[in-house]
């Protein structure tokens, strides 16, 4: 799969790591749908992007505009080859807080956002995907979804941010093995540290020490070096069914 005639779709494409990948696509030649809920950030970016880039704003956890998206984009585009799940919320907050314990609807608006979002989007554009012509490797098209060293080290407040980022990884496999008879692949990238719009509201000394906190390279991660790994994910058809830490070797400490 080369990047140069992808047809893709990419959820949180307004914004941060999303907005990255949609760059690096309609750079190479691809075109892109960009999936948001923010209606003048992804009009905007779609406009400074061009012709080969349209937006489509869309609530990820909503199934139905999910589907209708991914349908305005495969009529526009006469397919879909691939599909990058960036849509997400943090919804930090500890479980037994001051102002008491965490409701319910606070844990199980991440998890719609995070993990039933990405669901829905491999889902619609696993369905799409399948009715395009293999190629000489035998593949239809790519899924890669974004997860977060929170699945694996969830620090102290991010307990429903880490069960839904859990939840993406843990589906990864399956999701690739029963889309293997269709050739389509499934990855996860699991992003550490990243200079995204949630990192920069935080204080320029917060930053600097987040970054000091990463082994090496000892800064923030950049968008485009998650938008280098998407591309690289793309063009190799031997990566598949697995999650790739994009981290700086960061283990993150309980708080």
């Amino acid at each position: 799969m080369i990047l140069e005639s992808a047809k893709a779709l990419v959820s949180g494409g307004a914004s941060g790591l999303g907005q990255a990948v949609a760059k690096r696509i309609t750079n190479a030649g691809g075109h892109v749908a960009i999936l948001d809920v923010n209606a003048d950030h992804g009009e905007a970016v779609a406009a400074e992007l061009g012709k080969r880039a349209v937006f489509v704003k869309t609530d990820v956890s909503n199934e139905q505009q999910i589907d209708a998206a991914v349908a305005t984009a495969n009529e526009r585009f006469g397919g879909i080859t691939l599909a990058v799940s960036c849509a997400g919320i943090l919804g930090a907050g500890r479980v037994l807080g001051r102002d008491g314990p965490m409701p319910a609807e606070q844990f199980t608006k991440v998890i719609h956002v995070n993990l039933i979002g990405a669901f829905l989007l491999a889902k619609a554009a696993a369905l799409t995907m399948s009715d395009n012509p293999e190629n000489p490797d035998g593949e239809r098209g790519v899924i890669i979804q974004t997860a977060s060293i929170a699945a694996f080290e969830g620090q102290i407040g991010q307990a429903a941010y880490s069960a839904s980022k859990g939840g993406v990884v843990g589906m990864t496999l399956p999701l690739a093995r029963e889309f293997a008879r269709l050739g389509i692949r499934v990855i996860t990238i699991a992003p550490g540290i990243f200079q995204t719009p949630m990192m920069d509201g935080m204080p320029e000394h917060v930053q600097e020490s987040l970054g000091a906190q990463v082994p090496f390279p000892s800064r923030l991660g950049r968008p485009d070096e998650f938008a280098q790994l998407v591309a690289s994910i793309y063009s190799n058809p031997m990566i598949n069914g697995t999650t790739i830490r994009l981290d700086g070797a960061i283990r993150m400490q309980p708080k």
